[in-house]
């Protein structure tokens, strides 16, 4: 009568299934969006242009397609790109050559020298810093003068002796600020050489056709949820199952009954003869393939609902009165 469940999905089939649409899915969308981009500077073509094969984890072996992306420039860019293909291969040659260059000069050691970035820096600068020096210092004698501060006094001495310091302060700044300068520039010699060959390494580039006019617009497949599907079925059926158990199970309690009170046989057997029916109707059937008829009693009674003791001769046993009775636990 049913009594077996629907059977849960095999997750190992449902996986495969899945992996299968996920396939499709991705290789539908991989056609939908390999078409071909035509602008100013050329075209961008993907076809398929052969197969791939894999082993999955179930150890089946998988063919998939093979795409292929052309690029090809319009003659306009095709001479740029013949064009910067030369130029790079002349710069590179100077490169090259230069780069033997460097081998020697790089393992030459960096050489600086303070006192002569000093001197440098001394000799271009002193005069006027010099010249600037001796008018503050006149200026600052005259002041003290008309202050009736005389030379030799401590006040005299005092600002005489701060105004030597500043002086010597402002000179060791120029040699700082020299040394630093000239540090500067003999760097910038150095790596002279270095930063020459590098331009020379980058070379001009061509525009790529597939960049110019923008991304080429792209179509979205959904994909199937052929799992969620599968377990959703799956709830259906085992609802459907479970609702039909609780309402037959009500349907053959009465039959128990009645048949206890009809033929006394027991109560797991019910008087099941179609000889014993009347009013009988078929109204569905069992998972299994038997037939369910509503019917009456000869002797009277409301509406049952079971089975004819003829239709399933494995759960029909024959009672003492010589009619039959059904094991309704057997029943399929």
């Amino acid at each position: 009568m049913g009594k077996k469940p629907p059977a849960a999905p095999d997750p190992y089939k449902t996986a495969a299934a899945q992996g299968g649409m996920n396939m499709d899915t991705a290789i539908t969308q991989q056609l939908l969006n390999g078409g071909t981009q035509v602008n100013p500077w050329g075209t961008v073509n993907t076809e398929v242009t052969g197969n791939n094969t894999f082993v999955d984890s179930q150890g089946k072996t998988i063919t998939v397609p093979k795409f292929t992306q052309t690029t090809t420039l319009s003659p306009e860019q095709q001479a740029i790109f013949n064009q910067s293909q030369a130029a790079e291969g002349n710069l590179a040659g100077i490169a090259n050559d230069q780069s033997a260059f460097l081998k020697d000069y790089l393992n030459k050691p960096f050489e600086f020298n303070n006192q002569d970035a000093e001197k440098w820096a001394f000799d271009l600068a002193s005069p006027r810093i010099r010249q600037n020096q001796m008018q503050a210092e006149d200026t600052l004698r005259s002041t003290l003068a008309n202050k009736g501060i005389r030379e030799g006094s401590a006040a005299w001495n005092a600002e005489m002796s701060r105004m030597t310091n500043a002086n010597t302060d402002q000179m060791n700044q120029l040699a700082l600020t020299g040394r630093g300068q000239a540090f500067a520039e003999a760097m910038a010699t150095r790596n002279q050489p270095i930063n020459e060959i590098t331009a020379l390494l980058a070379g001009s580039q061509v525009s790529n056709p597939a960049t110019m006019s923008g991304a080429m617009p792209q179509a979205s497949v959904a994909g199937v949820d052929y799992t969620g599907l599968v377990n959703q079925k799956y709830q259906a059926d085992l609802a459907n199952y479970q609702a039909k158990m609780g309402g037959m199970g009500g349907l053959f309690g009465s039959v128990l009954g009645a048949a206890g009170q009809a033929g006394g046989f027991g109560s797991l057997f019910a008087m099941s003869d179609r000889r014993l029916k009347t009013d009988i109707r078929r109204v569905g059937q069992t998972d299994e393939g038997t037939p369910i008829y509503t019917y009456r009693y000869v002797w009277g009674g409301p509406v049952q609902m079971g089975v004819m003791a003829q239709d399933v001769p494995d759960a029909a046993v024959m009672t003492p009165s010589g009619y039959l009775a059904v094991d309704y636990g057997e029943v399929r």
